[in-house]
This record gives C-alpha cells, sequence and structure tokens, in this order.
C-alpha cells in the first residue's frame, strides 16, 4: 500500500475482467477518488475521474460525488459540477479531456490520478480512446501531463493481479503519446 492511500479490492470491470478497477481514500482528508466496488461508508466528498465511472451504479461513498460539468450530462445520479483548474484543498484537479470531454486528473501528495485516461497493463501504461473520444485532444491532454510534477501514476484500472500504481516515468507517458500519434488506440 502507498501512504496514506488505502484502495479497495480490484474488482472486474463489468464489461472486461481482466481490467480491475479500485477506489482510493485519501487519509487524512477522508476523500474518495474514483466509484468502484468496495467503497463504504460516509467521506467528505468523492471525486469521479470521468463518467463512466458512475454509469455502474455502486462504488459510492456517503459524501457529495463531484464530476467535471463537461461530463455530467450522461451521469443520472445526484452529482456537484466543477469547471477546469478548480481546487479542492491540497486536492488538484487538472483538466485532461480526450477520453470523455470532462476527464480530470487528481493531483495529492504526488499521486497523479489519472481514471482510465491512462491505465496499467502489466508494467505498460496505457491509453484508452474510445469509439467517441476525441484523440486530439486526449494528445493534447497526455502533453500537458508532461510538466505535472508527481511521483505515482495510480489508475482507475489495471489489469487483473498487476500493479495498481506505477512510479512516475515520463518515458512510459511518452509512449502513449506516441501510439496514439501513430492512431492507435491503446
Amino acid at each position: 500500500m502507498l501512504e496514506g492511500l488505502p484502495p479497495t479490492p480490484g474488482e472486474p470491470l463489468p464489461f472486461a475482467d481482466r481490467i480491475h478497477i479500485r477506489a482510493f481514500r485519501l487519509d487524512p482528508l477522508d476523500v474518495v477518488i474514483y466509484a468502484a466496488p468496495g467503497v463504504t461508508g460516509p467521506a467528505r466528498a468523492q471525486y469521479l475521474n470521468h463518467w463512466h465511472e458512475a454509469s455502474f451504479g455502486r462504488g459510492f461513498a456517503e459524501a457529495p460525488l463531484h464530476i467535471h460539468e463537461a461530463d455530467a450530462p450522461w451521469v443520472d445520479v445526484p452529482v456537484t459540477t466543477f469547471s477546469d483548474g478548480d481546487a479542492f484543498g491540497e486536492v488538484q484537479s487538472i483538466p485532461i479531456p480526450g477520453h470523455t470531454p470532462g476527464s480530470t486528473a487528481f493531483l495529492w501528495n504526488g499521486y497523479l490520478f489519472t481514471g482510465d485516461s491512462l491505465w496499467l497493463d502489466g508494467e505498460d501504461w496505457i491509453a484508452a480512446v474510445l469509439g467517441d473520444s476525441d484523440r486530439a485532444a486526449y494528445i493534447e491532454s497526455l502533453e500537458r501531463l508532461r510538466a505535472v510534477e508527481f511521483d505515482h501514476l495510480v489508475p482507475w484500472g489495471a489489469s487483473a493481479g498487476g500493479l495498481w500504481h506505477a512510479p512516475a516515468d515520463k518515458a512510459k507517458l511518452d509512449a502513449v503519446i506516441e501510439r496514439l500519434r501513430r492512431g492507435e488506440d491503446r
């Protein structure tokens, strides 16, 4: 476990059982990042990276649920919206549109939470370009992440049985950007 970052147990995505998702409670802030089975009890707030997290209807804390305003139209549970660059105390939001219009990374104590805009397949960093993703915005967002100082990548999803976090590695980020530029979806 990373210090101050207890994860929920990994649970398979309903449509891709080889990918496990997790949520994280930021100690001592009592804030939850992501939605995933295993989130229980009250919290001060819960932040979603993008609207897909809300579509499974579970994994919510007893807390206000926050999502970027650009993704709010696709969410059918009550949410509080935020805009680009809003800060939440010690948690910094970083807009990373592309996977979805409102995809947002969060930075706290050196941990960069990227949802599934960047996720882990074993030791590889992977993107998730979908049919309705904006490839150009995705690439711009990943290029913007190059300037972010962080110690660990902490995505929403990771391959089953694999690592759920990884040390910062700008070369792996650059490799994702290059794959997307070549037209690959990962």
